[in-house]
């Protein structure tokens, strides 16, 4: 160590000024940076997931599109609003990468002519609106309000809101998201809009909300990392009471996470929620490294000792517990590779290599600054330090261990219990706050028109021609009514099944399906040949007319309960001659339910698994394993348990949570466990051991306790769930992990710890 100090002592000016060169050198391709919120972003391209829904779309095109939702208190059937939809259909159906519009206007309505009662009409259900009569407006409310096919999918029962849906091209995002762009011309349809009829239009659909992942992401990143910066700068120099204090750990963070991002830029990864905050996550992971150096080469400094002493010193003691400290945190980060959630995956690389990173920038960098700073300190300082008497931290702990244990363990054991009571929810409108405009948007429609989720169900019959067969027509009528009574969140469905239903209606007076499989026939040619050009049913079956689509507009619900839902689909038609499967994003984003989950199971078993090893290999004490590992676990059961009671859902966010828990938690353990095995093989009693523990270790997990606990509190005001949630837990955590660290394992290492 010393032949080092002399190396970095030579060379401090070199270090000092080539390092940030180096660093701004790579930062410079951070010009380059995008953000990515397509859907696509959070599976990998062999995702059965992913794949799956690649081929419902080679089959039934596009399921993604924009939904624009509008009320009018006095109903829809007036000139006014009619025109409205009109003019928007119209727009739509001309801008770029939309491939189909559906409005109330052109809705094709299946009627018999009323001039020759034999033919049947299909037609658009609003016409000629400029010249349209009271009467007319009247008489075409009555229907629209009483038409199951139109209820409650363009219409709402009370005939007050609407809805006009635009399907993209199949093919739109595959590339690069297109979302931004075609947001901006739906923009610049509906501002005319807004001046002429003063309605708020609400934008649902994939385009709505990819721009908004994209929009918060950006905003995220931009408002917290220099938010969390500066807090962490101002505490830093209120905890030292030194600029340099302030300015040096805080440098290691930066440079760290400015060497990741540009890393991640280069090797072509585009930010995402996700891997926009990793500047947050570099702060947890080098802050307390810069802190424990820092810190303890002050407290030498004011003890008297030559800059280069202190220097020396400072690396001495600090050398091993943050090269296992950073080794441990890697660790614990690169298990989230095993995330089948590709921006959780990315997230794990970046921060895993951010920890190592960390650790080479605070044992090169910070000592070669610290060695340039050799300001003498003041002789009263020095005087004052070393009158200072110890603070009884060890007697009252050696005193106490039993109340300590028994205490600890019972808060530990309540908030443990709520463990039982949490839940997962992976629900991607959930993840925005109720304040974001496509959380209101979603909401708005779910409450004054039918549910924003769509399930498209691929029904196969099993036979080429299939779904002509009258039986098989009939259960699928069987399955809707099935369905919507054990379901009420299942607000609207609809197939070819209502077609074929309504043409039997009009021709027939009867409100059934046709008994001959040849009537279905004719019925699906007639209106596929009535139907204008743009609005095939190809999108409703496949080539060979054996796979039949449903789709269901379904209220917001638990991702559990989506995946309840999607099953008894399953299972519904398992019972029958057929098969179904529910496909669609929002059946995509359900499946990721379980990816949440075994990311939070499987990553921190592996973290808690590779850490144990690591910390038997360096203190090599079998007995009191479990007192090593308890700390690194307790602070995860028990935010998981608070979780439970105060109702807050597993998502990723807390899935994320999970490994900055670990590695910080692990830190504190390690540093404690070094300083403690250090003083007990130097003779020192149990209590004077305490007291050199709290001396050289406590004042800096103290210190980075609080920088991160403030730190990760400020997420609590992110419009993204995940954020919040990962904010809260995590400061949550912190101060139990310090609680623990500083009070429980000492409380156990003094009962147990006899040789």
């Amino acid at each position: 160590m010393q032949n080092y100090i002399k190396f970095l002592q030579e060379f401090r000016w070199v270090i000092a000024f080539a390092v940030p060169l180096i660093v701004f050198a790579l930062a410079s391709s951070l010009k380059h940076v995008e953000m990515d919120g397509s859907y696509r972003i959070w599976f990998g391209e062999d995702s059965k997931i992913l794949t799956d829904y690649d081929d419902f779309r080679k089959t039934f095109g596009n399921d993604d599109g924009v939904v624009i939702v509008f009320k009018d208190e006095n109903g829809i059937f007036n000139k006014k609003a009619l025109s409205s939809i009109d003019r928007i259909t119209d727009a739509l159906w001309k801008t770029k990468y939309i491939a189909r519009v559906d409005s109330l206007t052109n809705y094709q309505y299946v009627h018999a002519n009323p001039d020759e009662p034999d033919d049947i009409v299909v037609e658009d259900f609003i016409k000629n609106i400029d010249k349209a009569t009271p009467k007319y407006l009247e008489d075409r409310k009555f229907i629209a309000t009483h038409d199951p096919l139109v209820v409650n999918a363009f219409i709402s029962k009370d005939g007050t809101t609407t809805m006009i849906s635009a399907r993209l091209t199949p093919k739109v995002n595959d590339e690069s998201d297109k979302s931004l762009e075609i947001m901006e011309y739906i923009d610049k349809i509906l501002a005319p809009e807004v001046e002429k009829t003063g309605y708020k239009y609400w934008v649902n659909g994939g385009p709505a909300l990819n721009k908004a992942f994209v929009v918060i992401g950006t905003t995220d990143a931009m408002t917290f990392t220099p938010l969390i910066l500066l807090a962490s700068m101002i505490l830093l120099f209120l905890l030292f009471r030194r600029v340099s204090g302030s300015f040096i750990p805080i440098g290691v963070v930066i440079f760290t996470f400015l060497t990741v991002l540009a890393v991640q830029v280069m090797l072509g990864y585009k930010l995402n929620n996700f891997t926009a905050n990793l500047p947050v996550f570099v702060v947890a992971i080098g802050i307390a490294d810069a802190v424990h150096i820092y810190s303890i080469w002050l407290l030498y400094r004011r003890e008297g000792e030559e800059n280069e002493e202190a220097v020396y010193h400072s690396l001495k003691r600090n050398f091993l517990p943050i090269f296992l400290t950073s080794l441990t945190t890697a660790i614990g980060f690169a298990t989230l590779i095993i995330s089948e959630v590709i921006p959780v995956l990315t997230l794990g690389i970046a921060t895993a290599s951010g920890a190592v990173l960390a650790f080479i920038i605070s044992v090169v960098w910070m000592p070669s600054i610290l060695l340039i700073l050799n300001k003498p300190v003041k002789k009263e300082l020095i005087e004052a330090v070393k009158e200072k008497k110890p603070l009884g931290y060890g007697k009252f702990i050696v005193e106490n261990n039993k109340k300590i244990i028994l205490i600890t363990t019972a808060i530990f054991v309540f908030l443990g219990a709520g463990i039982f009571k949490v839940k997962v929810d992976s629900n991607t409108i959930r993840y925005f706050d109720k304040s974001v405009e496509i959380r209101k948007s979603t909401e708005f429609m779910m409450k004054n028109l039918t549910g924003p989720m769509a399930y498209e169900i691929v029904v196969d019959s099993k036979k080429k021609n299939g779904i002509k067969d009258p039986k098989f027509m009939k259960t699928v009528e069987s399955f809707y009514k099935d369905f919507q009574s054990k379901f009420p969140a299942v607000q609207h469905l609809a197939s070819l099944m209502d077609t074929v239903k309504r043409f039997n209606k009009v021709v027939d007076a009867r409100d059934e399906l046709p008994k001959s499989q040849n009537l279905i026939a004719q019925y699906l040619l007639l209106y596929s040949l009535s139907l204008p050009q743009g609005m095939e049913i190809n999108d409703k079956m496949d080539i060979d007319e054996q796979k039949l689509r449903i789709t269901g507009q379904v209220d917001i619900v638990d991702t559990s309960k989506d995946l309840e839902m999607m099953q008894y689909v399953e299972d519904w038609w398992a019972k029958t001659e057929y098969s179904a499967t529910v496909q669609g994003q929002t059946a995509m984003f359900a499946h990721m339910q379980e990816d949440v989950t075994n990311t939070l199971i499987y990553s921190l078993s592996l973290a808690l698994l590779l850490v144990t090893l690591v910390m038997f290999m360096i203190f090599k004490r079998l007995k009191l394993l479990w007192v090593f590992i308890l700390p690194n676990i307790l602070p995860v059961i028990l935010v998981v348990g608070l979780m439970g009671w105060i109702g807050i859902n597993i998502d990723i966010g807390v899935a994320i949570a999970g490994a900055i828990i670990i590695g910080v938690a692990v830190d504190d353990t390690i540093h404690f466990l070094v300083k403690y095995f250090d003083a007990r093989k130097r003779g020192l009693n149990m209590e004077d051991t305490f007291d050199e523990v709290l001396r050289y270790a406590g004042k800096a997990i103290l210190f980075t306790t609080i920088i991160l606990t403030v730190a990760f509190s400020l997420f609590a005001f992110s419009d993204f769930a995940p954020n919040q949630n990962f904010g809260i837990v995590t400061a949550f955590a912190l101060m139990v992990a310090f609680v623990v660290d500083l009070l429980l394992l000492p409380a156990l290492l003094s009962f147990a710890d006899k040789e």
